[in-house]
């Protein structure tokens, strides 16, 4: 990685429907759907989908920091995510489903809490923010027929968005991606 390249880790259900919203974006080198956050090295998909392997379905974001911030990109992931849902995102239910923010260092730490602070503060949601803020862990890229499945398959991409395209018209009506 170059000096001008960082990573962020965010999970946030389906990895399937969590890659196009930062692809999009200027500045954003490029999305892997991966695992993270369990005990097993080099999981399968159908090792994590077991729930035996401790780990989340989860992107890895690789960006430059010049064209867009780690602040900018947090933001993007609450507009795709339920925050006040623990155990899964919208259809995808259980804990390799779970929302968590990894951060990477102690200044991505401080603003992944800052915005969720805020976002609670805000009043937007009236039960509690449980995305959970956690250290990042070794993070294992997920099979390749995953990689970028909204451009490969778009029609099973659109049919696994509906709940969460649905959830954020309704709680981000002035952000309509």
């Amino acid at each position: 990685m170059s000096s001008k390249e960082e990573t962020a880790i965010f999970a946030g259900g389906c990895f399937w429907c969590m890659v196009k919203p930062f692809d999009e974006q200027p500045g954003i080198i490029k999305v892997i759907s991966g695992y993270t956050g369990g005990h097993v090295p080099n999981p399968t998909y159908e090792e994590v989908c077991s729930h035996r392997t401790g780990h989340t379905e989860a992107v890895k974001i690789v960006f430059d920091p010049t064209i867009i911030s780690y602040e900018q990109l947090v933001q993007i992931y609450w507009q795709q995510t339920d925050p006040t849902d623990a155990m899964g995102q919208f259809q995808d239910r259980g804990d390799n489903y779970r929302p968590v923010i990894f951060t990477n260092n102690e200044k991505q730490r401080q603003t992944a809490l800052a915005s969720k602070k805020s976002l609670e503060e805000s009043g937007r949601f009236t039960t509690p923010i449980v995305t959970q803020i956690e250290d990042a862990k070794p993070f294992y890229p997920a099979e390749d027929y995953h990689q970028d499945f909204y451009k490969k398959n778009p029609a099973r991409f659109e049919l696994e968005e509906k709940q969460r395209q649905s959830f954020k018209q309704n709680n981000w009506p002035e952000k309509r991606s």
